[in-house]
């Protein structure tokens, strides 16, 4: 038989562990929503090493902002990105607009979009080649094109649905198609000849071209697409709603009038960050499932 003081012993140890286990469960919880790590990535779009010289004063600003320390994790591809969120092995990343439908499909509306650049509310695309022959859109018949990467909204998704939109389907009107994995790979598979022409995002081309990492006169614009939302710097839906707050309020107060804000800006090719919501890519979801992107 068990004595009452055994019992009594017996039940102190089982309200001690549950004690515990419920700490840690609650603990669990606290560190996952206010992490002491702020832990950020971006769709791979450019080399990895662009994009972390892109993101350290950001990076530095926003650790100032939310007193965590924040890390930046490239990944191999834009699939990564939205594993890494969804999977929560990472807090918030800057999507395109097709990765951000992705992944709010993927997590069934668990992925929060914060903020957007003021430029993202009309982002564009542009045709480039070599190629003297080749002017309009219905001159690709027959020719190879590069995107960027098969997930990239600027670099494929809405190329591929203003072609479609002009009755050139590529997978069949085009004589190959190929995918670079990124807009600074398109220019130079393009500018080297391997492909007739490219599409890829107007704010890399613009950039390429200021930094004449790219001769226009020798590898052309010859169209330009009409405006569509893009990226935005997305946040799991479950994180800390006081650090959403702050991570939010730390974009808005971009100013390019200082010289910390300037940088960042600059650096981000933005005039200033706006609040942005899922609704605003309802249009590049629609686009995506037309295009059979997403299933």
């Amino acid at each position: 038989m068990t004595s009452f003081s055994s019992l009594r012993v017996l039940k102190t140890m089982f309200a001690a562990a549950t004690a515990g286990l419920m700490f840690a469960v609650a603990g669990g919880a606290a560190a996952q929503n206010t992490p002491g790590v702020l832990r950020v990535s971006a769709i791979p779009d450019e080399a990895p090493t662009e994009l972390q010289r892109k993101f350290k004063p950001l990076g530095d600003y926003l650790a100032k902002a939310t007193g965590l320390k924040v890390e930046f994790t490239p990944v191999t591809d834009y699939a990564a990105s939205v594993e890494g969120l969804i999977n929560r092995k990472i807090d918030m990343v800057w999507f395109g607009g097709f990765t951000f439908v992705q992944a709010n499909v993927r997590s069934k509306g668990q992925v929060t979009p914060l903020v957007q650049r003021a430029e993202d509310e009309k982002f564009r695309s542009v045709f480039i080649t070599t190629n003297p022959s080749i002017n309009k859109l219905e001159d690709l018949k027959g020719k190879t094109l590069s995107f960027g990467s098969e997930s990239s909204t600027s670099g494929h998704l809405m190329p591929r649905s203003y072609l479609l939109a002009a009755k050139i389907n590529p997978d069949t009107d085009l004589k190959r198609v190929a995918f670079s994995g990124a807009h600074d790979a398109t220019v130079a598979a393009v500018a080297g000849g391997k492909v007739d022409a490219g599409a890829l995002n107007i704010s890399v081309w613009d950039k390429l071209v200021e930094t004449k990492k790219v001769d226009p006169k020798v590898v052309r614009v010859f169209y330009t697409t009409p405006g569509y939302y893009d990226y935005n710097w997305t946040v799991r839906s479950d994180m800390n709603p006081a650090l959403q707050k702050k991570i939010l309020e730390a974009f808005l107060a971009l100013d390019a009038s200082t010289p910390e804000g300037k940088q960042i800006l600059e650096l981000q090719r933005a005039t200033k960050f706006v609040p942005t919501k899922a609704s605003n890519y309802q249009a590049i979801e629609a686009a995506a499932r037309n295009a059979g992107l997403l299933k």
